[in-house]
């Protein structure tokens, strides 16, 4: 009995203690692992991503909102670039300088009170000079005050696919207080950022407009002919400086072309950078160093993890057929089956030396109502999934042919054996 009784006692400890553990164990975040600064980069937040499919191969801490100082100008450059690119907009528009643009603190100040510039040249301030009298400039041509501009910069901001807390109060991410009366009256807050959606800010701009890239790589610049002094782009990590500066040839980094660096009290040091080598471009975010030097040397160790641990891969090309998925079923069509195929190239990041077996592939054909003659060659006909590093990506999958649909006498006698064969099989079910 007294050994029973101690038996008993055991086990009870080892379950407490089990409990415990698993306890322990189940307050750990899904996150926690994927999320771990393994790079020990001296930031608040940082994330880098594959500019051509958005995949995120590294993160910290990437989405906790955060000021993004003049980080938050990537979506005046946006709005003004798909201005452009519809037509309500122009390069050689003139835009006037207003009192506040004129006299809006912080980088910047080139601009006099009621001068006029074209918009290329308020845009190569802006992106080149990170000027803020230029950044309010064009939001006040383009939306008549930046107030509304500002609600302009939100409502795409959803569009974008940025998160829900992305929140812009104005066109250059100065905070309320540095503003002082020229704040706006009906949008709250102050402007804020996850590192995730600097990311996926700076990879929207890359895919849209690419163009961006020629004024955010450009090392100096006069505002105006007459100038006899340059801007002079406040990223040290552009590849050009290599060759245009002694002092920060030390920070220039390969490949590198963009995007846009960002600095006040509150935010601290801040850089969404991109660089390409051998065609794979990434987009690096850090946010929150303390120093504008670290805002580069971090940058840097980001960039170059991606680069020596990374390759692309074509896991398939257009047009290749799948083994998960090799043909569907096909209802009033003269074929009752049709091939498919990828519908375009899927590509993405994978660790170098990864196996083919350590991409997981899926593919789900559309549901049985959808697939009904005719269809044309190119029709989706299903999607195939390829999950690697716990993010998924997919591909459509098309029809490899044409599907006519049948005629009725073909239909009609095709229905007449689905009808035999069905029976036979029930009969030969009962014995």
């Amino acid at each position: 009995m007294k050994y029973g009784l101690l038996l008993k006692k055991r086990l009870c400890m080892l379950l407490a203690a089990l409990v415990c553990i698993a306890t322990i164990l189940s307050g750990v975040p899904e996150q926690a692992y994927a999320d771990e600064n393994f790079l020990n980069l001296e930031v608040k937040s940082a994330i880098l991503m594959d500019a051509a499919t958005g995949q995120v191969i590294f993160e910290f801490n990437a989405d906790e909102h955060l000021p993004p100082a003049s980080m938050a100008k990537m979506m005046t450059e946006y709005i003004v670039m798909e201005k452009i690119s519809n037509g309500e907009l122009s390069w050689d528009e003139i835009v006037t300088t207003t009192e506040y643009a004129s006299k809006v603190i912080g980088s910047g100040q080139l601009l006099a009170y009621q001068e006029k510039l074209p918009v290329k040249d308020m845009f190569a301030s802006m992106s080149i000079y990170s000027g803020n009298d230029a950044s309010v400039a064009l939001a006040e041509h383009i939306a008549g005050n930046e107030e509304a501009f500002a609600n302009m910069m939100n409502e795409k901001a959803r569009e974008l696919g940025l998160s829900e807390k992305a929140h812009f109060i104005n066109s250059t991410g100065l905070g309320r207080d540095d503003i002082g009366t020229f704040a706006p009256k009906n949008i709250p807050g102050e402007t804020m950022m996850s590192a995730r959606d600097a990311a996926l800010l700076a990879y929207n701009i890359i895919k849209d407009h690419k163009e961006i890239l020629e004024y955010s790589k450009t090392t100096r610049r006069k505002l105006r002919e007459r100038d006899t002094t340059e801007m002079t782009n406040w990223n040290w990590m552009l590849e050009g400086w290599s060759k245009d500066s002694v002092s920060l040839s030390k920070y220039a980094y390969e490949g590198l072309d963009g995007l846009k660096t960002g600095h006040t009290n509150e935010a601290g040091y801040c850089f969404t950078g991109t660089a390409e080598r051998d065609g794979m471009r990434l987009i690096s975010v850090v946010m929150g160093a303390e120093s504008e030097p670290k805002r580069f040397e971090e940058t840097r160790k980001l960039l170059d993890y991606g680069f020596n641990n990374f390759e692309k891969k074509t896991v398939y090309e257009s047009g290749s057929a799948v083994e998960e998925l090799q043909d569907v079923k096909m209802k009033k069509g003269v074929k009752t089956k049709v091939p498919v195929v990828t519908g375009s190239d899927l590509t993405i990041l994978v660790k170098k030396g990864t196996k083919d077996e350590e991409i997981v592939k899926e593919a789900t054909p559309l549901s049985e109502k959808d697939l009904v003659a005719p269809i044309k060659q190119g029709d989706k006909m299903g999607t195939l999934k390829v999950q690697y590093d716990n993010q998924e990506f997919s591909v459509d999958l098309v029809a490899a042919q044409d599907n006519d649909k049948g005629s009725w006498l073909r239909l009609f006698f095709r229905a007449i054996k689905d009808f035999f064969v069905n029976l036979g099989i029930s009969i030969k079910n009962l014995f």
